[in-house]
């Protein structure tokens, strides 16, 4: 199995872009569930189940970079904002905020003053 990125090849990806719709129109007469969705699980699980692996692990050098997405957690949504607890909550996160600023500040003078 391939991880990363895959090697381009141009044979074929000639090869895919030239294959006619008279082809994939004759296929499709003969199978009636060439082209569908999930036809390949129905036609061969093996080799379907080793194309979804593979997709999932590999990427074409072309395509762009994905995203590192994380799913942020948003309790606030939950308080209504009328609520006291909604405003030491609020309270909190800017004293959060501002601890970090603080931080920054600190970490920012001593790499100033260590390069002087």
């Amino acid at each position: 199995m391939r991880f990363g990125y895959r090697k381009p090849s141009w044979k074929k990806s000639f090869k895919a872009r030239t294959t006619g719709k008279w082809k994939r129109q004759m296929k499709r007469s003969i199978n009636p569930y060439y082209g569908k969705k999930g036809a390949g699980w129905v036609n061969n699980p093996r080799k379907a189940m080793y194309n979804k692996v593979y997709n999932k692990t590999s990427r074409s050098i072309f395509s762009q970079p994905r995203k590192q997405t994380r799913k942020k957690i948003n309790y606030t949504n939950d308080i209504p904002k009328c609520s006291f607890i909604y405003g030491i909550d609020s309270l909190f996160n800017l004293i959060k905020n501002i601890l970090y600023l603080i931080m920054y500040l600190i970490v920012a003078y001593l790499l100033i003053s260590s390069v002087i």
